[in-house]
């Protein structure tokens, strides 16, 4: 259905405007103040709901400075908006004429009707939503203008089109079959599932494609992708306009070109796209591995040099050690990092994990405690968890003799294709310098292990994390000034792991041949692990966790001190107005912050024996006189952005796992980025009449068939330009 204005005297419908259409809002207070400017009294006895589904308003009756254009796609009204343009009069002037959108004199007594109305209103709400949905449906009808018969039978068929659309993104279909047929004319998914609609009585497809050329596709390739692009846009708006913290996957990026490309990128897409502001960001987190680690890190500097509040911190669901190691460019680290994803994906299949847990129990039938632990260790998700290369560690000796039984296959209960994974799994961790590798990153991640365990825990334990990066630091440091030590009870701990496992110590061939072919001498095994794998592992450690946690970002943190919880455990002993120079600018009346902060902790310090203090920021957001405190207030609001700090509630883990079983599922050629946004959000709801408005709006004057015409006529063209140019090279 097309949009309709609801204002008097207002005639604009959506497909004879290319003009914004606004709901009316679900808030019951606003929606009151839009239906009483209106001075539309017959509308005063309907619900925000019922309001909010049936009726707009075009953005003629709002000031223009409460409407903001950000994109083709997207227009949106400011939060506070109120429409305040009518004409509440040209009906006067012609009074023959009929109006179905009346407009009525404000009597005393049409007052007090409204009143009664109101009160009655909240009696429809227990009506059932099919009743009211059909009323409004029939008072919609007599108050808007009609469409021509033509203008329904389009829009019927372009709601078929992206009903078809959003059922092959939600089930994980592919426009493209994985072969056409082209002597059966079947080239892709999208038009087969038209035929079966089709086929099954939708008419409005049929009138459509009854006068199609046969062996002609229905719909172009320019069509579809004009379809699937208001699709995916229609989702993401709905996901932007929901003011509420959380976490969403909202579109893809190219990742090509360097560092300064990809921030433009970026911005471009934040701000024309998503009608986002940079200027507004106060965090960002970045999720790489190998050699993408050193261009993200690059992009998040680049960032925070234009825009210094959109602080670079870790994810809040990524294990802070697992993030260091990744973000270490180097080869034996990245190739330990990739063969902990393959061991991850490679295990969970039942059959395998049952062959491990086998291998666990052989090696350490000495020490069946042991092994029943590692069993329990190694269970689902073990390879993303803190203490993961401690694990991987007591796991290498049965985990390789493990994959060596599935490569050899005697019983032939696996799959060739599994059989050749365990067996490129087993080549790598044959390996000393690999060996060496996760000695070393269990030894020095220790030291940051509860460090990040504590930064992924409630507030209190963030904020005690903040506190205690020093003595981290400290730690560190102390490893890399007596490096020569520890060293060497790690080698020795490696080269014992590698006796276990009968591999040899020895230094990579390719590291000797570059020696030979510079006429240089030996270098010694150990020598060789302590420059190219302990050291830098040590230094690239320490230099991420003090870039990561910057002066600023700590200051960030210890502002946690406002959750009341965390005040009390401070014994309301806290001095946060030293690190509110960090947000000063997003302080609604900064000067008062040190007055304000004093009577917040006064309050709590003296409150009632059976008051709870709130143990986090979501918590103390909810409490209804918070918003006495307006700087205490907009101070929790940005620090509740913040990546680094989990979400109540949050689906993030969902949309992860939702990407990576799209990518891993779908053949490469047949990815498509539209298709996927829907797959990974099929939480969001849709409304298929909005998407069938908008595209009337971006496409007006498509004509289907003459387009299809014209790419006939250019493809015929370009096959005869082909032909004569390998007529005139013979």
């Amino acid at each position: 259905m097309p949009n309709f204005c609801a204002a008097p005297n207002c005639t604009r419908k959506s497909t004879q405007s290319d003009l914004a259409f606004f709901r009316f809002p679900r808030d019951p207070e606003r929606c009151r103040i839009w239906v009483e400017n209106c001075r539309r009294a017959d509308l005063e006895a309907k619900t925000s709901d019922q309001l909010n589904k049936h009726y707009r308003l075009c953005a003629k009756h709002f000031d223009p400075a409460m409407v903001c254009k950000t994109s083709p796609y997207r227009t949106v009204l400011k939060d506070t908006a109120i429409p305040t343009i009518f004409d509440l009069t040209s009906h006067l002037r012609n009074p023959h004429t009929r109006h179905r959108k009346r407009i009525k004199e404000l009597t005393d007594e049409d007052i007090r009707k409204i009143k009664e109305r109101r009160l009655a209103s909240s009696i429809e709400q227990l009506v059932s939503k099919k009743d009211a949905a059909a009323e409004d449906s029939t008072s919609t009808n007599e108050d808007e203008p009609q469409l021509s018969t033509e203008e329904k039978e389009f829009r019927e068929y372009l709601r078929s089109l992206f009903e078809v659309v959003v059922m092959l993104g939600k089930q994980s279909i592919p426009l493209v079959a994985g072969k056409a047929c082209k002597t059966e004319h079947k080239s892709n998914n999208f038009q087969a599932l038209l035929d079966y609609r089709m086929n099954a009585g939708d008419q409005a497809l049929r009138k459509r494609f009854v006068a199609t050329a046969v062996n002609t596709e229905y719909l172009s390739a320019t069509q579809q992708s004009q379809l699937l692009d208001v699709c995916e846009n229609t989702v993401r708006e709905e996901m932007l306009m929901e003011n509420v913290l959380r976490e969403e996957f909202l579109d893809f990026l190219l990742f090509d070109g360097d560092e300064s490309t990809l921030v433009e990128r970026l911005e471009a897409q934040l701000t024309d796209r998503w009608g986002l502001s940079m200027e507004d960001c106060r965090g960002q987190a970045h999720k790489a591995t190998g050699t993408s680690t050193t261009k993200m890190k690059a992009v998040a500097v680049l960032l925070m040099e234009k825009y210094p509040l959109a602080l670079h911190v870790p994810c809040s669901h990524l294990a802070l050690n697992i993030h260091l190691a990744n973000s270490l460019p180097f080869p034996s680290v990245q190739v330990v990092m990739e063969t902990l994803t393959r061991i991850g994906a490679f295990f969970s299949a039942p059959l395998a994990q049952d062959e491990l847990e086998k291998s666990i129990s052989s090696h350490y039938q000495k020490n069946e405690e042991k092994g029943e632990a590692l069993k329990q260790a190694c269970g689902s998700g073990w390879t993303e968890q803190h203490s993961v290369f401690d694990v991987l560690l007591d796991l290498l000796p049965p985990l390789l003799l493990c994959m060596d039984n599935i490569w050899n296959n005697d019983d032939g209960k696996f799959p060739d294709t599994v059989a050749a994974d365990a067996y490129s799994v087993a080549e790598t961790l044959a390996d000393f310098e690999i060996i060496v590798t996760i000695v070393i990153l269990k030894n020095v991640l220790t030291f940051t292990r509860a460090f990040g365990r504590n930064l992924q825990g409630e507030t209190l334990e963030v904020f005690f994390a903040a506190n205690s990066l020093t003595a981290v630091l400290h730690s560190l440091n102390e490893v890399n000034d007596n490096i020569d030590v520890y060293h060497e009870f790690w080698y020795e701990e490696a080269v014992s792991v590698a006796s276990i496992m009968g591999i040899p110590v020895e230094v990579p061939r390719l590291f000797i041949r570059k020696q030979r072919a510079a006429d240089v001498g030996e270098i010694q095994a150990e020598s060789y692990f302590k420059e190219y794998v302990t050291v830098p592992i040590i230094r690239g450690i320490m230099q991420e966790v003090e870039d990561m946690f910057s002066e600023t970002n700590l200051k960030a943190l210890k502002c946690l001190s406002l959750v009341p919880a965390v005040m009390g455990q401070m014994k309301f002993n806290t001095t946060e107005e030293n690190y509110a120079d960090v947000y000063r600018n997003d302080l609604p009346n900064p000067d008062t912050l040190p007055a304000e902060l004093h009577c917040w902790r006064i309050k709590w310090k003296h409150r009632g024996k059976e008051v709870r203090l709130p143990t986090t920021i979501h918590e103390t957001l909810q409490l209804p006189d918070v918003k006495f405190f307006p700087n205490v207030n907009s101070f929790l609001k940005v620090l509740s952005t913040l990546p680094l700090l989990k979400l109540e509630d949050s689906k993030s883990d969902t949309a992860s796992e939702r990407l990576q079983a799209y990518l891993s599922g779908m053949p490469t050629k047949q990815w498509n980025k539209s298709l996927a946004m829907l797959n990974i959000n099929t939480h969001v709801k849709h409304d298929l009449d909005v998407m069938v408005d908008k595209y009337c709006r971006l496409y007006p004057e498509d004509d289907p068939e003459a387009e299809t015409e014209a790419e006939t006529e250019a493809e015929a063209e370009a096959e005869a330009e082909a032909e004569a140019e390998a007529g005139g090279g013979g």
